[in-house]
């Protein structure tokens, strides 16, 4: 009888995350580390919009997050920074995330939130889209590198796995994540009011959503972040908003 075992069948099978590496992933040490990124990204969201003591914190989260993956986890595939297995799902869970951001906001968050606060205040130069292709298209190009792809991969990709590694790496750590940095990202948008802080908090619920339902995927956020902006431009570009 042959009694030999191969590698691969002695090796502790640890597939409940097949982002993170698996070893030293739940490791004091690691958990602590990931708490005190994920502490420094909120004190840098924080410091910037609501008190003003720190520089924009999209570029700053965006290239810790690529050092940080890098250095810690080998690569930025660990982050969610990969080729999709199906280009054909990716889109459609993006599509599916931001046609349900804009009826959520559209259709709840607005009529809740303008019995109490006044309207969200629009981003600076919003109001100078309306019949102008070029600034339009200029928005365009802003929306999909700075907001789509810099606040997906430094929110989602880092702030959120750092969280959720901080607390174990677990499914349920991982939806605590996605519900804390949400928090965080409602508050990185403080300069819309009490309303749009309640509008952007549920609009990085419907991106953390998007995150877990597509295997961790940044490119799926980075997709339903330009489509929802680009909606948003496209509707200013028309007058409609």
């Amino acid at each position: 009888m042959n009694t030999s075992i191969s590698a691969e069948q002695a090796a502790p099978q640890n597939r409940s995350n097949p982002i993170l590496p698996q070893t030293n992933a739940g490791s004091s040490g690691r958990r602590w580390i990931s708490l005190a990124e994920f502490a420094l990204g909120a004190a840098i969201v924080i410091g910037h919009n609501v008190y003003h003591v720190v520089p924009n914190e999209v570029p700053i989260l965006f290239l810790l997050g690529l050092i940080s993956f890098r250095l810690r986890d080998g690569g930025w595939s660990a982050m969610g920074l990969r080729w999709p297995t199906s280009w054909r799902r990716t889109v459609l869970i993006a599509l599916a995330a931001a046609a349900l951001r804009i009826l959520l906001g559209t259709l709840v968050i607005e009529p809740i939130t303008k019995h109490f606060w006044p309207p969200a205040i629009a981003p600076s130069g919003m109001n100078e889209i309306a019949g102008h292709a070029t600034v339009a298209l200029r928005w365009l190009l802003l929306v999909w590198t700075f907001a789509a792809c810099g606040e997906e991969i430094g929110y989602r990709g880092y702030l959120l796995n750092r969280a959720a590694e901080a607390g174990g790496s677990s499914r349920a750590a991982y939806w605590a994540a996605v519900i804390a940095v949400s928090v965080l990202f409602g508050y990185g948008h403080f300069y819309k009011g009490p309303a749009g802080i309640i509008d952007s908090g549920m609009a990085g619920l419907i991106l953390g959503a998007t995150y877990m339902v597509s295997g961790r995927s940044l490119l799926a956020c980075i997709l339903a972040h330009g489509f929802i902006d680009t909606v948003g431009v496209t509707a200013a570009f028309l007058g409609w908003s």
